[in-house]
């Protein structure tokens, strides 16, 4: 009899323990919560990383432009140079 009221008890916390509204887990709200609090912080990073990624190609662009103008100007006066 004994081990007929273990083996039923244990099969009753093995059925509870496997539903889950009952099952010991954290509750949904929880994971919620915490899953928010790193996706702001991730979209803070990726944002922060965009910002620079944008920061940098403006830069690199103005660097670019700047360099041919300084082509342009030192093509056109080693023409005038040339003529002269």
């Amino acid at each position: 009899m004994k081990r007929f009221t273990t083996l039923a008890f244990a099969a009753l916390v093995a059925l509870t323990l496997s539903m889950p509204t009952w099952a010991q887990a954290p509750a949904a709200s929880t994971q919620t919560k915490t899953t928010t609090a790193q996706t702001k912080t991730t979209t803070k990073e990726t944002k922060e990383q965009k910002k620079q990624a944008a920061k940098e190609k403006k830069q690199a662009a103005k660097a670019k432009k700047q360099a041919a103008k300084d082509a342009k100007k030192n093509a056109n006066t080693g023409s005038k140079n040339n003529t002269k």
